[in-house]
């Protein structure tokens, strides 16, 4: 049955289309329209993601190929080699394209006074300022290393920069390392030239030659390595003595630092003779080396480098300034912890600001009515609110109880160090499961008050990180509904015991009941055929048992909409199988992360907002949360927002039949969701300011103007 799907044609392999993901990335950066900061942002983003992708997908399949040869991937048939060979082969012009598009910024950046500088287009005083720079500020801190008989090839932490020299002495060769100090900044302005620089590791390769003085310089290059980062905390057998699960962690992030190389970045040319010595001493092939011509191989500064612009101009080369909104269903100075008593209440990010929600947790810390907290935590800020209110809350005899996962990938240490925060307040600490990431997000406030128990439940689609709550478009849903509270409450205890198969009334919790559910959902539109209709907005497919689902229905007339993000192993528009079923991505200012499932039409719909993407690891190998929208009110918001991206003719690219993506045409009247939604979001708080009553929300009439109306 795998391989008649794979060999039926209308499924692709997961790695491709996460690549056709990072392209449409670098779309934005190719994007003549988006001001030229920004531009350079998602230079950066589209580098971190791909190195991401190397350490994490590809370091994966390198380990795969080497323990099962014969293994393939259900949705193209490949094995894990011939995987590693399309991606290679993909991710190579996705380089060129990166050169072009840096090239671009950087010439018009200079335009603007932001010269990114080469040695060689120093003036007099710049190279005696670089040369005095060398000399007093870098030389003592480097660690040349050269690697010959007597001195053993060292170990390279990954995405370190090096400086690579190809040595001469006397008729004999040998390599010569320079690692560029990380005390050392990553660009080195010029003074008096606010905007004149040059990078930290361009200097470094000029003076190589003075570094290695008493060799012959063949050849030079700026690299760095990227180590296959796929730990997994249960690959091991760990001793009685290591029982400790935050000592597993610590442990196993030390051995991140020493795996396996999967990739070789160069930033010039070199000879096969010096490219022998990055095959032999990385055990790599010439496809997993890669060539950067323009574009620097590590970009994080690009996040910094108008701050060297005056304020004005930065502001003309960057998206217009926009904060988070009071929320539209919480009237400004009101408690949503009182306010969520009497209804239910949607916050919308970063639409809408977090700060709301942080007060709850606040005033329920000292709330006297309030016997206890209870919440999940993936992933948080460096520095966190929210760790302030909940240390207070036990600290003032709250019972404080955080699940903390410490196996989200690269906020290992973060987290580590929050658990003992906590834990020193006098909170309880949960580290979940061997075999499963608690991934839900999920908090519950219980309050004894004349009436009884009351429970106030938050469920949201992301993680109570305050700085990517202004980064991440995402939903929360805090309600009192009883219901819901108490299945909160079990969920919470079944976590203390460990305990996977517990039982929710109104809850769907994977990996017990949240697939079986959204497969049972589905059958229902199934079963109306033509009258069916299934809306799905979320970030990833990849689960073949989803897939198929989806497949049936379209071939039962059923109307599918999808919004996915980033990967869909699911292609649309296939004949015989897919010809209803249409997929959208939007790749904007904002990171789309919101995950929001709707089932029917009117009377009859069902909507479900989750923590879960619809991929094996969510469906399967994570404790994931889907929790449903009774109120009226909060199913309009949340359909205005699946309304707004459903109609966005700027950033959103359809998914063609054969996996490549394409731009709406253009209209006379172009829509960008996430445009649009911020103006909601101001227009309401004005409002509101004015009229605590929250408003209807009016932009939709626009859309509905524009396109005569629509689901």
């Amino acid at each position: 049955m795998t391989q008649a799907i794979w060999e039926q044609g209308y499924t692709q392999n997961r790695e491709l289309s996460w690549l056709q993901f990072n392209a449409r990335v670098l779309a934005e950066a190719e994007d003549e329209s988006v001001p030229l900061l920004e531009r350079l942002k998602f230079l950066s983003i589209f580098t971190s993601n791909l190195d991401e992708f190397f350490m994490i997908r590809v370091g994966s399949l390198d380990d795969m190929a080497a323990v099962d040869k014969t293994r393939i991937d259900n949705k193209s048939g490949m094995t894990a080699r011939e995987q590693l060979r399309r991606i290679y082969t993909a991710v190579e012009p996705l380089y060129e394209r990166r050169d072009a598009a840096f090239s671009d910024v950087e010439r018009r950046l200079r335009g603007e006074g932001l010269c990114r500088l080469r040695i060689s287009e120093l003036d007099a005083a710049g190279q005696k300022y670089i040369k005095h720079y060398f000399k007093n500020v870098m030389a003592p801190v480097l660690s040349p290393q050269i690697v010959d008989s007597h001195h053993p090839f060292p170990h390279l932490e990954g995405k370190v920069l090096h400086i690579a020299a190809l040595l001469a002495h006397k008729k004999n060769e040998r390599l010569g390392l320079l690692p560029v100090p990380a005390s050392l900044p990553a660009l080195v302005f010029l003074p008096g030239q606010s905007g004149q620089y040059v990078p930290v590791e361009d200097i470094l390769l000029e003076y190589a030659d003075h570094v290695f003085e008493m060799y012959d310089v063949l050849e030079k290059t700026v690299f760095c390595v990227t180590r296959n980062a796929d730990i997994n905390p249960d690959d091991e057998t760990f001793g009685a003595e290591e029982g400790d699960f935050r000592k597993r962690m610590e442990k196993l992030l030390r051995q991140r630092r020493r795996m396996a190389v999967v990739r070789v970045e160069l930033n010039r040319p070199i000879s096969d003779h010096f490219k022998e010595y990055f095959r032999t001493r990385f055990e790599v092939a010439d496809a997993q080396i890669f060539l950067s011509r323009r574009a620097p191989l590590k970009m994080a500064y690009a996040f910094t480098l108008g701050e060297h612009l005056p304020e004005k101009q930065r502001a003309a080369l960057s998206d217009p300034p926009f904060t988070p909104q009071q929320p539209g269903m919480l009237p400004a100075g009101q408690s949503l912890l009182k306010a969520a008593l009497k209804k239910d209440i949607l916050l919308s990010y970063p639409y809408e600001t977090m700060e709301p929600f942080l007060q709850m947790i606040r005033e329920a810390a000292g709330d006297p009515h309030v016997v206890s907290i209870r919440i999940t935590i993936y992933r948080l800020a460096r520095k966190a609110k929210l760790v302030e209110y909940l240390c207070a809350a036990a600290e003032n005899g709250k019972d404080v109880t955080v699940l903390i996962e410490l196996r989200a990938r690269f906020d290992e240490q973060n987290n580590i160090d929050w658990s003992e925060r906590l834990e020193e307040a006098g909170c309880k600490i949960i580290y979940g499961f061997e075999d499963y990431k608690v991934h839900s997000k999920i908090c519950l406030i219980t309050r004894q008050d004349r009436a009884g128990l009351r429970y106030i439940t938050q469920v949201g689609t992301g993680n109570y990180n305050e700085k990517t709550a202004a980064q991440y478009t995402d939903v929360s849903l805090i309600t009192s509904n009883e219901h819901i509270g108490m299945d909160a409450g079990a969920f919470f205890n079944n976590m203390a015991l460990g305990n996977l198969e517990g039982k929710y009334e109104r809850l769907l919790v994977a990996p017990n009941s949240f697939k079986n559910h959204i497969l049972a959902l589905m059958d229902e539109q199934i079963a109306k055929g033509g009258e069916g209709y299934i809306l799905l907005k979320f970030n990833s497919l990849t689960d073949i048992d989803v897939i198929e689902k989806l497949r049936q229905a379209s071939c039962a007339g059923v109307r599918v909409e999808m919004i996915v993000r980033g990967i869909c192993c699911l292609l649309p528009g296939v004949k015989g199988h897919t010809e209803n079923v249409s997929v959208t991505s939007i790749v904007g200012r904002f990171l789309e992360h919101s995950r929001i499932f709707v089932f029917g039409r009117g009377a009859d719909e069902k909507m479900y907002i989750s923590s879960a993407d619809l991929m094996t690891r969510n469906t399967e190998r994570r404790v994931e949360i889907a929790c449903p929208i009774d109120s009226q009110e909060v199913r309009a918001r949340l359909h205005d927002i699946l309304y707004a991206m459903q109609h966005d003719t700027v950033k959103a690219r359809v998914l063609q039949p054969d996996g490549t993506y394409c731009k709406k045409p253009a209209v006379p009247d172009p829509v960008c969701a996430q445009a649009l939604l911020m103006q909601q979001a101001i227009s309401e708080a004005h409002q509101q300011a004015a009229n605590p009553a929250p408003p209807a929300p009016g932009w939709k009439k626009f859309l509905h103007h524009l396109f005569g109306g629509g689901d």
